[in-house]
């Protein structure tokens, strides 16, 4: 059956529909503004827990606001700051890696044996540590988890480089007097894309989950705005009478971690890089 499911997955039909949901929750998220039926915030005691009906297609929750508007603007959080960490971490990672891979020496030591030091610990248990310290707010969640997750990415960039700067066409354009930067700029950036598109996908599923859960234990946004995991916390008084309050976005945070971990595991078989961990290896 294992042997099955792997086949499936490396099926490409696969990457195609997990693109096509993701991509139909980006846009809903954008068009979040114009589509959402009602003010996601507004509070409205006279219409609390309603069942859904045409004014509230999901019904409504304690406070009577409307729970289809909370989940289109709670995307809105997840998505959106998921997609900042990765693009932050990754270009911090990026840089620092890339150096210290191709140039090496004392700042190549001092920089992995920091990160080692990070990644010896759990991701959210840092991330945990740093928010007590900076205080909570989405803000201080995004600053913690780009200052956690970039050594991730620049422990794989410098791996990569030390193996791309050993082959010969690195070694062929050194001699015909390349500069390190054009080195840098035109072979070995294009050819850590690959395992980079991979470690995106996986990375944004791994950063909306860690929101989320930051969110759940309320140090991540805060109230009244919404976000999927500080609804799941709101709804859990109510999870026997009302559990749809916390299985809407339950199922969303669901979904999108899955289809992001479809398209990874996609990606990283058509493009034929190999995933060790949170590492991923050409």
């Amino acid at each position: 059956m294992i042997s099955a499911l792997r086949v499936r997955l490396r099926n490409p039909q696969i990457a195609i529909a997990s693109s096509i949901v993701l991509l139909l929750l980006f846009l809903l998220t954008i068009l979040a503004p114009w589509i959402a039926p009602h003010d996601p915030v507004q509070v409205n005691l006279a219409m609390k827990l309603k069942p859904p009906s045409w004014d509230y297609p999901l019904g409504t929750d304690q406070l009577g606001r409307c729970i289809l508007s909370r989940l289109l603007y709670g995307a809105r959080v997840s998505l959106g700051f998921a997609s900042l960490i990765f693009i932050s971490s990754l270009g911090i990672g990026l840089f620092i890696g890339t150096l210290s891979g191709y140039i090496g020496g004392w700042a190549d030591y001092v920089l992995m044996r920091f990160c080692e030091g990070v990644m010896a610990f759990p991701t959210l248990v840092l991330v945990l540590g740093l928010v007590g310290v900076f205080g909570p707010g989405l803000a201080q969640v995004v600053l913690a988890m780009v200052l956690v997750q970039w050594v991730y990415y620049a422990r794989m960039f410098r791996g990569m480089v030390l193996s791309l700067k050993e082959r010969n066409f690195i070694a062929a354009a050194r001699i015909s007097g390349s500069s390190r930067w054009n080195i840098i700029r035109r072979h070995i950036i294009p050819n850590v894309l690959p395992p980079v598109m991979v470690m995106g996908t996986l990375e944004i599923g791994w950063a909306i989950m860690d929101i989320a859960a930051l969110s759940f234990l309320g140090l991540g946004i805060q109230p009244p705005s919404p976000e999927w995991g500080a609804m799941i916390h709101e709804g859990k008084a109510y999870i026997r009478s009302n559990p749809e309050l916390m299985l809407y976005p339950g199922l969303l945070i669901l979904l999108i971690v899955a289809m992001f971990n479809l398209l990874g595991e996609a990606l990283s078989e058509r493009l034929g890089v190999k995933r060790v961990g949170k590492d991923v290896e050409l």
